[in-house]
């Protein structure tokens, strides 16, 4: 099991970012409560609507969809009830993430569609062989505690990408996997594939490695295939992941406390219907609501407004003792450059210290819609000084030395004192990142990051090799595959 280092906030050690009060996290979980009891959610699925009803909520017809109001006590009671094993499990124990409250660790985004060749510099539709190469690279570094889909398998046909981007995923790493499934039917075959790769349904059950995504809509909407999604894989097991994707200023309040207040509503309708559907299930408070650019008509994922609503979905599930997952470090840049490094260094580091569990981003460019193979190198070098700085500075009788001050004296050196010696290795020492002189830099070769970046991906690739599978199922996973697309008459795209 990985421990990863927590960021401090009421403890001795450590960095933290205290940005909401105790009392302002009420306002907002009041605000809130007031809007699932009065304005309501508007849901589409009977099934859903089925079981509010069945638990107390108002539920209102209308000609295709359900107006939804759910009295406080009733979310009250789901949020308590939501199980808190306070892990994310890994295929293998070893790789299990320790998923208590302040304690970080860090994810790629999921949403790519094309990527940035790292032989031809190109950018490119994404495929089901990026999605394996870039899962490679996420299980090689240790900074990489959870796996989410890192791009889109687009040779594959739409409907059946989860199951290729699973088993893409599933074949090159053993870590934490999350995943979105595109409905019912698809949930149920991913569970499949988990089951396979745990070596049976009875291990899958005591560790359920595999966690469904699914998106509430906003304002305040769950569509029919969200909800179907959610009971499914209630039932099957699966934990669930709630990650609406507001913008403030078109789908929200363009006031940031207005869509916290409307993201957080849609994340507890989620999990109240998968709460009722199967009391316990497990359910991770996410968020990667942004700003809409008025301007521009974007929505920009690199803005300093998306850490500051990121920060506000942590600090709610720390409220609620919810395992969270955030946006934080995704850039509007095109390329590995500057602007990357600025904006995966801000929100990223913002929600670390904040205290999320997961903090998601890492290697993705142009708003979301491109994975860069030398992005996701960097950002794990930027991810090693964030965990660096959240450690913060230890303050003991040993670390003030004030002995060894005395001892030095003034205008004396502290180079070849045996205190210098015994302290040395905590000093930071990047792996990628330079910090040569520039004549050294020079007759080393004179690359800059980025170049160095792409050389390292692909001395990962030829030379990282995964966990293997269980005995049988990689030939098992591509026979649920292909049976699934001869099913829905899709085989071979």
């Amino acid at each position: 099991m990985k421990r990863s280092e927590k960021s401090g906030i009421e403890i001795g050690t450590g960095f933290g970012l205290k940005s909401f009060s105790p009392d302002q996290v009420e306002m907002l979980h009041d605000a809130t409560l007031k809007v699932l009891q009065d304005t309501g959610i508007k849901v589409e699925s009977d099934a859903a609507a089925e079981i509010f009803s069945g638990a107390g909520a108002q539920v209102e017809r209308f000609s295709n969809y359900f107006t939804v109001r759910i009295p406080s006590y009733i979310v009250e009671d789901c949020i308590r009830w939501a199980a808190r094993p306070g892990i994310f499990y890994g295929r293998v124990p070893e790789d299990d993430f320790l998923a208590e409250p302040h304690r970080v660790g860090f994810a790629t985004f999921g949403e790519c569609i094309q990527v940035i060749d790292p032989v031809t510099r190109r950018v490119r539709k994404s495929t089901k062989k990026d999605c394996g190469d870039i899962s490679l690279i996420c299980d090689y570094f240790d900074e990489i505690s959870v796996m989410e889909r890192p791009c889109c398998s687009s040779d594959m046909h739409p409907e059946t990408q989860p199951l290729h981007n699973l088993e893409a995923i599933f074949t090159n790493t053993s870590k934490p996997v999350f995943l979105a499934a595109v409905n019912p039917r698809n949930c149920r075959k991913m569970v499949e594939m988990a089951i396979v790769c745990a070596g049976g349904k009875e291990n899958f059950h005591k560790r359920p490695f595999l966690n469904i995504f699914v998106c509430p809509t906003s304002p305040l909407l769950l569509v029919k295939n969200c909800c179907d999604v959610i009971i499914e894989a209630a039932g099957l097991g699966a934990g669930i992941a709630i990650i609406p994707m507001a913008l403030a200023g078109a789908t929200s309040t363009a006031t940031l406390a207005g869509t916290i207040v409307t993201h957080n509503a849609e994340v507890l309708s989620a999990l109240a219907l998968a709460q009722l559907t199967k009391k316990g299930c497990r359910c991770v408070y996410c968020g990667v609501s942004t700003i809409m650019d008025l301007r521009l008509m974007v929505g920009p994922v690199g803005a300093p407004e998306q850490a500051l609503l990121a920060s506000g979905a942590a600090k709610l599930a720390q409220y609620y003792r919810l395992p969270s997952w955030i946006g934080g470090g995704v850039s509007d840049s095109k390329l590995p450059d500057a602007q990357a490094a600025y904006e995966f260094a801000l929100n990223a580091l913002t929600g670390a210290l904040a205290g999320a569990n997961i903090v998601y981003g890492a290697g993705v460019l142009e708003l979301g819609l491109t994975q860069d193979y030398a992005k996701l190198v960097l950002d794990v070098e930027a991810i090693r000084s964030i965990k660096r700085i959240m450690k913060g500075v230890e303050i003991t009788d040993e670390t003030l030395a004030l002995d060894v001050i005395h001892q030095v004296g003034a205008g004396g050196e502290f180079l070849t004192h045996a205190h210098t010696f015994q302290h040395m290795r905590e000093q930071s020492q990047p792996a990628l990142f330079d910090r040569k002189t520039r004549d050294s830099w020079l007759k080393s070769g004179g690359k800059d990051a980025a170049e160095r970046a792409y050389e390292e991906a692909l001395h990962i690739l030829e030379n990282h090799r995964p966990k293997v599978l269980p005995p049988g199922a990689a030939g098992i996973m591509k026979e649920i595959i292909a049976d699934y697309e001869k099913e829905l008459g899709v085989a071979g795209k």
